[in-house]
């Protein structure tokens, strides 16, 4: 599905956008006038962090849940842990913060890596640790990938990352091919004043 086609959120319509026309995340970092859209802004996301603004519009999240979007392992442990009527909660740190529903669902059809199964990284991570040794230039997402909303989210500001931590699972929409997540996409804009 072109990106054209998925209906957007009216807080990321506001985002500025790339040459091609894609809306640029608020923690997505720039250089030279181009966004840099497989890498994490620090600064961009310790705000959002901070501000509880989503990562995706920056704009408020309201008390309550909150979402993102998550790969394969995880997705593939969450929905484990649901079918076992297990609760879940991962420990470990990722750099992904969080959205609103709408924005994730967004996210997860118009982001090339997240929307498709054979989908590659066009890029690596500038200076790689345990954190994301992962990000790199032609890996591939995998199968099953999810929009997850968690009850809340922790965090924290390193000298040299933003972390986070989600708790309690209040949702779970996984797919193979983000496209599945169109009809509820459409729902959750027009449940919008």
């Amino acid at each position: 599905m072109r990106f054209e086609s998925v209906p957007m959120p009216q807080s990321v319509e506001a985002r500025p956008r790339d040459g091609r026309g894609y809306p640029v995340p608020a923690i997505t970092p720039w250089d030279g006038g181009q966004p840099q859209f497989a890498l994490t802004d620090y600064e961009r996301s310790a705000n959002c962090a901070r501000g509880r603004l989503c990562s995706v519009c920056n704009v408020l999240m309201p008390r309550g849940p909150v979402w993102r979007v998550v790969g394969g392992p995880e997705s593939a442990a969450i929905g484990e842990a649901l079918a076992a009527g297990r609760p879940y909660r991962n420990l470990a740190a990722t750099l992904e913060g969080p959205g609103h529903r709408a924005c994730m669902l967004y996210a997860s059809m118009v982001c090339p890596y997240l929307a498709r199964p054979n989908a590659r990284r066009g890029t690596s991570a500038s200076t790689p640790d345990d954190m994301t040794a992962h990000v790199v230039r032609g890996a591939v997402r995998g199968s099953m990938g999810a929009v997850v909303g968690f009850a809340d989210y922790e965090f924290a500001v390193t000298p040299s990352q933003v972390l986070f931590r989600f708790v309690d699972v209040v949702e779970f929409l996984p797919h193979d091919v983000a496209d599945a997540h169109l009809d509820a996409l459409r729902a959750e804009l027009a449940d919008r004043p």
